[in-house]
């Protein structure tokens, strides 16, 4: 080959080895996630220690689920779950000087998680400290609860809670319609039949703790209804928490029961609870 046609060849081999190093993708690390995190006790870990000192009211821990989940994924979380939350209080201010927990999350929000409902019209609170009463005065026999309130509970929850969580999560999706939304169940605080042993600490009467456990189940699946209709994913815990309720031994429950329990806050999840919330959120969502 003659010099000259030699050196045409040389450059333009140089010149397509430059542009292909030129056109390779550079393999940059993606951004953190914006996370947002809403939502009640149950989502601000009440009662598992270390507590958030920015905002004692709230009784929110810097070992719940939320800093969990991005602990393990490497997210930006701002964490404005608060115990006793609401649905109204997305919107209104809970506390003097506490913001609506809307106020946090924007468009440019990428995941936003929540427990919301178990407060509204007191359920939980009514439900397990008037059957806890109920099966006190009665030896742990009968159903004294489910015959006093009847269908009352679960008359609430679809009458008012329900269009409630509807609200909550429409609300969210205006603030960050690029965002995913995750509504988590509430992990069983009974078990799924009556356990003697068990009555000391959760002094529930028999036939009072499948009417409770019908209860909470109501709820989830409100939640989980709430959820399907706004575009959000339902995160579910009723085969994950089997087992884990309030009347297993330390070590094995996820939910502290009504007395002598580990937690300065009973039933409510402790901190091997709000780790296993975050991994079944985790694996839900597909979060690495």
């Amino acid at each position: 080959m003659p010099k000259p046609a030699l050196r045409h060849v040389m450059a333009a081999t140089a010149t397509a080895m430059a542009l292909s190093f030129t056109a390779a993708p550079a393999h940059a690390t993606p951004a953190p996630l914006d996370y947002v995190a809403l939502g009640d006790s149950y989502s601000a870990g009440s009662g598992v220690l270390p507590v958030d000192p920015t905002n004692l009211l709230c009784l929110r821990s810097t070992a719940n689920y939320p800093h969990v989940l991005a602990d393990r994924t490497g997210a930006r979380l701002t964490d404005v779950t608060c115990g006793g939350t609401q649905t109204k209080d997305f919107t209104e201010a809970q506390y003097p000087g506490t913001a609506p927990q809307l106020d946090a999350v924007g468009a440019d929000t990428d995941l936003v998680t929540l427990t919301i409902g178990g407060n509204d019209n007191n359920t939980f609170i009514n439900a397990v400290v008037s059957c806890g009463t109920a099966g006190v005065l009665t030896g742990g026999k009968g159903s004294p609860c489910k015959d006093h309130f009847g269908s009352s509970f679960d008359d609430q929850i679809e009458a008012n809670t329900y269009p409630a969580l509807v609200a909550a999560l429409r609300g969210v999706r205006a603030k960050a319609p690029h965002a995913r939304v995750a509504a988590l169940g509430y992990p069983w605080i009974v078990p799924q039949t009556y356990d003697p042993s068990c009555f000391l600490k959760l002094p529930v009467a028999e036939g009072d703790v499948p009417y409770l456990r019908g209860i909470q189940a109501h709820l989830n699946a409100v939640v989980a209804r709430a959820a399907r209709e706004t575009g959000a994913t339902y995160v579910d815990f009723a085969a994950a928490s089997d087992g884990h309720d309030a009347c297993q031994a330390p070590g094995t429950r996820w939910i502290e029961p009504l007395l002598f329990g580990q937690n300065i806050v009973p039933v409510h999840p402790n901190a091997l609870g709000e780790q296993r919330m975050a991994e079944r959120t985790s694996s839900v969502l597909r979060l690495g």
